[in-house]
């Protein structure tokens, strides 16, 4: 069977999520579970964009050593000079340029004429073929352009040095057949498109996003691109894991491979939805919680009998299984240390200090700690070795059904200064709020709210999401403890300290930082 690669855009495209602001050793975090579930390529950020995403980039492209990095560039010439200065040092590099080739961008958006933009997406093939091995060129819009055009142009991109031709549903506008009319007449229309393999980028704008992506795959296409749980900007990308679990339940229609871990499905849609905050519906296909359950009577006496009366997908398949940890107050270091391996934690040795007296101090509160328990654990920025600009030192709420939610909150600034101050609210989390707020002297708006358990159970941690406005930005924060009203201070506080970090990396934009 031939083999299809799959390209990763999550820490690029899906990060574009309206309210995802990924830390980066948190953006580190996905990469290495993208290079352990098996993804090819790795679209690790957009170097040019900004001095935080610069440094993200670069930091993935040292620690990641069998996934290809590759930064995405505009076609000119300094966001080129940025993607080489982040991927240089990755094992295997490369870089995704790309430029509009509709009508209505040509017009409207570059101001260019069909003529300029074809001199254009030359020139910057040329300039990358330079620095670059393996140069991908995208033809955004794709499926809204002059089908003549767009195969005059991918010849000419093809003799400057491109090595993936990308073809964009950028707007999620086309439908499966389409598509695949599409990719066979650039297959039959463009002389040279035997030297550069195809590839498919579809986003959701129609609900279509994965139907036309596997049409592509179907039509020939070498490489399919997309996302984690389907991220992205508007309604987002195609969802990869249910474009990977097709075409192994259904290889008999498709008839191509991968070189994915499935059993490191579920692991990483988890990972990329607590990082995010962007919460995976119930009932979404292959890793939402409902995937694999059955409530009608008739579904489960047919489950009972045998699984695959209306069971498609096995569950351990997708890395479905018990969570459960043989740990708790009583085990040692090196047991646990020896677990989170068999877990793929990526840890060094400080951090794997810290995250085991997280767990220590968890099993004090909570008798049974699971796998969940512990990723939650590991993604609090103190375990990670972030220095947080504010640190909660107490939290104490007094509430009931007939006194006003009052809130006393002592925070330490990373210069050693105690602030301390009480607030009143109409609940308990807007005393909390309202304190926090009082403390830094900023007005600060809450946008959104959001609190899920790591797993069952009346002891499991709480996890808390949050998304405000101050200072005329938006942030977002998360939150891990075992008490809801904790966990919902430690989110604010890890929003306002995320705007801290991120206006950091815009003052050394502004001094002009040298990059690299």
């Amino acid at each position: 069977m031939r083999k299809v690669e799959i390209f990763d855009t999550t820490l690029r495209d899906g990060e574009q999520s309206a309210g995802v602001n990924l830390h980066p050793h948190e953006k580190l975090e996905i990469a290495l579970q993208l290079e352990k579930y098996g993804v090819d390529i790795m679209e690790a950020g957009f170097p040019a964009s900004s001095y935080g995403d610069f440094q993200a980039v670069q930091q993935i492209a040292k620690a990641v050593k069998k996934t290809r990095v590759v930064g995405l560039a505009r076609s000119i010439k300094s966001d080129i000079d940025a993607v080489y200065e982040a991927v240089k040092d990755a094992e295997k590099n490369g870089i995704h340029v790309f430029l509009a080739t509709s009508p209505i961008h040509m017009e409207y958006k570059l101001k260019k004429k069909p003529k300029e933009v074809v001199e254009a997406a030359v020139n910057a093939v040329q300039y990358a073929a330079k620095y670059f091995e393996h140069v991908q060129w995208s033809a955004e819009d794709a499926t809204r352009s002059e089908w003549p055009f767009l195969a005059h142009i991918i010849e000419k991109v093809i003799d400057a040095g491109a090595k993936v031709i990308n073809l964009p549903d950028t707007v999620g506008y086309t439908t499966p057949d389409e598509y695949a009319h599409l990719i066979t007449y650039i297959s039959k229309h463009v002389p040279n498109i035997d030297k550069v393999k195809l590839s498919a980028h579809c986003h959701d704008d129609l609900g279509m996003a994965v139907s036309n992506s596997l049409a592509a795959i179907k039509s020939g296409v070498g490489q399919i691109e997309g996302t984690i749980n389907g991220i992205g900007e508007r309604a987002g990308n195609a969802s990869l894991e249910e474009i990977i679990v097709a075409l192994q339940i259904r290889k008999d229609i498709y008839q191509v491979e991968t070189n994915i871990d499935l059993k490191q499905t579920v692991r990483t849609s988890n990972l990329v939805s607590r990082l995010t905050g962007m919460i995976v519906p119930q009932n979404k296909a292959v890793v939402g919680a409902n995937a694999f359950a059955h409530e009608s009577g008739i579904h489960q006496d047919g489950v009972l009998k045998n699984k695959s009366t209306y069971e498609v997908i096995n569950p351990e398949m997708v890395g479905l299984n018990s969570n459960k940890m043989v740990l708790g107050k009583h085990s040692g270091g090196h047991a646990f240390k020896q677990r989170c391996e068999e877990l793929g934690l990526f840890l060094n040795e400080e951090e794997g200090k810290k995250l085991f007296s997280a767990f220590k101090d968890l099993t004090v509160k909570k008798k049974e700690v699971t796998e969940d328990d512990i990723f939650a654990l590991m993604m609090d920025s103190s375990v990670k070795g972030m220095l947080p600009h504010y640190q909660m030192e107490a939290l104490q709420i007094s509430y009931g059904s007939n006194i006003i939610p009052t809130t006393t909150i002592a925070i330490r600034t990373k210069e050693g200064e105690l602030l301390k101050e009480s607030a009143t609210g109409k609940g308990s989390v807007e005393s909390v709020y309202n304190t926090i707020s009082r403390i830094l002297q900023k007005e600060i708006s809450l946008l959104d709210y959001r609190i899920q358990s790591t797993s069952d159970g009346s002891d499991a941690l709480a996890e808390v999401y949050v998304q405000i406005h101050v200072d005329g930005h938006t942030s977002s924060g998360r939150g891990v403890e075992h008490d809801v009203l904790e966990a919902s201070a430690k989110a604010y506080l890890d929003a306002v300290n995320r705007l801290s970090i991120k206006e950091k990396f815009a003052r050394y934009a502004a001094k002009g930082a040298e990059v690299g």
